[in-house]
């Protein structure tokens, strides 16, 4: 592992300024990446021939689609008023709601939970790979951090869940009541989960839209570096903050759920920023570390409005599932993310866009403005 990197540029109390030597590539960074493809690629493969219909190998999953806007705030100070937020706007978004695994579980599988929005109408100078395009990717967990430090850490990971692609799903659900005990019991001792116990299908069985969801690895933030969050604002959301949701026997619990809320309620969340202010703590190329909010707070920068809608349908899901992909690298040169994990995710997602696209048939392509669903 890298030793944690200290920068002069730091500003005593202030959030550390962004200079491109901060990223330390592992020497076989490259080969790393290569086999995380190939390992994804198992995944995409196995449930391709066992549905006939080419899937995500990770966020498989859709629980909700919905159309809305991101609003950026007024009055930022100069340290949060960086990129997107840079200045008052106003911009369509699409929200997807997953969950991690590259097979379609029933949801009694509990497993973490992903948030994907795809901000649309972005002028600026471009990430490599998304030129000409007009949308940045917010890809997020709902944990403050990714579950493994490193991409070759990834790897071992991922090499130990890809077998269990789309097997035994009773086993599955076993395993999952056994997780979520032992997750219980970890928490009670320590006071926080376990990432590993929650993969394993050790996350609470709770409302999905009460989530906070976390970038869990830093990007760039203009002048500056951070962590990006969004977290239910509305009273109607924040009311689901760990709600309990039986969704044992409930095969589609959580997409029914976020498809109820919906019906009869909007939904408001609060972008934040979390800026680093330490490179010995808030490391770059260490994505596993919490970067502590007692130090550095995430604040708020915009927020997102999604009016009453159908929150699911078959045309939002080929629109979306298999007409978008979303991937940190689609979006501004000013929010380049960073370190061996969002650097992984580059080719890693490129090259499942273009198994999706292929065996399916279809077109994925960034959408230059909001086009209603047809639902």
């Amino acid at each position: 592992m890298n030793a944690p990197l200290k920068s002069p540029a730091k500003q005593l109390g202030g959030p550390v300024r962004f200079s491109p030597l901060m990223e330390r590539p592992d020497a076989d960074e490259a080969k790393t990446t290569q086999a995380l493809i190939a390992t994804l690629r198992y995944i995409n493969e196995k449930t391709f021939a066992d549905g006939g219909h080419a899937i995500r190998s990770v966020h498989a999953k859709t629980h909700g689609i919905l159309e809305g806007y991101l609003e950026v705030d007024t009055g930022l100070p100069n340290e949060l008023a960086q990129g997107l937020f840079a200045k008052p706007g106003r911009y369509p978004v699409v929200m997807r709601f997953s969950t991690i695994p590259g097979d379609v579980l029933d949801d009694s599988v509990s497993t973490p939970r992903a948030l994907a929005i795809k901000v649309i109408g972005v002028e600026g100078e471009r990430l490599e790979g998304s030129e000409g395009d007009v949308t940045q990717d917010f890809v997020m967990n709902n944990g403050p951090a990714f579950g493994a430090p490193n991409p070759i850490k990834f790897l071992s990971r991922l090499r130990l869940l890809a077998p269990t692609t789309n097997k035994a799903q009773r086993l599955k659900k076993i395993l999952s009541a056994v997780m979520r005990q032992v997750q219980k019991a970890i928490v009670a001792i320590t006071g926080r989960p376990n990432s590993t116990v929650a993969t394993l299908g050790g996350h609470p069985q709770t409302h999905i839209l009460g989530d906070t969801f976390y970038s869990q690895a830093p990007l760039r933030f203009g002048d500056y570096i951070a962590k990006i969050s969004v977290a239910p604002k509305s009273p109607e959301l924040k009311a689901l903050t760990r709600a309990p949701l039986n969704v044992n026997g409930v095969p589609n619990g959580l997409r029914e759920a976020v498809m109820d809320f919906f019906e009869g309620n909007e939904g408001v969340w609060e972008v934040r920023a979390q800026l680093c202010t330490d490179l010995e703590h808030m490391p770059i190329e260490n994505a596993s570390v919490v970067w502590s909010e007692e130090v550095s707070p995430y604040r708020r920068v915009a927020r997102i409005t999604v009016k009453s809608q159908l929150a699911w349908s078959e045309a939002r899901s080929s629109a979306v599932d298999d007409g978008m992909s979303f991937t940190p690298w689609h979006g501004l040169a000013v929010h380049r993310p960073l370190g061996g994990i969002m650097r992984a995710r580059k080719a890693a997602y490129e090259a499942a866009r273009k198994f999706r696209a292929e065996r399916n048939g279809r077109a994925i392509q960034e959408p230059r403005e909001m086009v209603p669903f047809e639902d």
